[in-house]
């Protein structure tokens, strides 16, 4: 097998609507902000949300990303308005293995860009971008079964609703057991 770091690939792909790219260095004060302005919505489901980070603190994280991504660890990507350039929310490629290949897709959103279908169109651009430039073989996705908004993104985008894992995590608060749903995509081509 070819050494993940030597695997070359796009940085970066467009939707109808998107811009999808690496996290770059000067990233972080966008997204900084979309944080700060989203943290009540993110907070009852992702970790970052609920500690307080300063704008520093957020551009290390961004650039930390980035070295990640060029050494195809993990693929952090930021999405955009291709349009405005402005940060919309994050998602990426995580939990890779090189050998299946196979990934996990992630994803939150500024809210002030909820509800328009935008996370729904860069994970399918996600998707896409895994089978056909990673050759992907399978691609999960992995949420809280309580988190209805992260539920309906798989679903609404054919994936498959493999597994619900029973007293899997632990709530954020730590006060509850919690159930993760897998959905997946697979490539039976062979």
């Amino acid at each position: 097998m070819t050494h993940p770091i030597l695997k070359d690939f796009p940085n970066e792909f467009v939707t109808s609507r998107l811009l999808v790219r690496l996290p770059l260095p000067g990233d972080g004060e966008q997204v900084y902000k979309a944080i700060t302005r989203s943290k009540e919505e993110l907070k009852p489901w992702l970790p970052f949300a609920r500690n307080e980070q300063a704008v520093e603190e957020t551009e290390i994280n961004v650039r930390e990303s980035y070295v990640a991504f060029l050494k195809r660890e993990d693929l952090r990507l930021h999405i955009f308005d291709k349009e405005t350039n402005e940060f919309i929310g994050c998602t990426g490629l995580h939990r890779i293995d090189w050998n299946v290949p196979k990934f996990e897709i992630g994803y939150w959103i500024d809210t002030k860009f909820s509800g328009q279908g935008l996370i729904s169109e860069a994970v399918e651009g996600v998707t896409n971008f895994a089978f056909e430039e990673l050759g992907a073989k399978r691609v999960e996705i992995r949420c809280d079964f309580k988190n209805v908004k992260s539920k309906a993104v798989p679903e609404r985008l054919g994936y498959t609703l493999e597994a619900i894992l029973k007293n899997d995590d632990v709530s954020l608060e730590g006060d509850e057991l919690r159930d993760t749903c897998i959905y997946a995509k697979v490539d039976n081509k062979e």
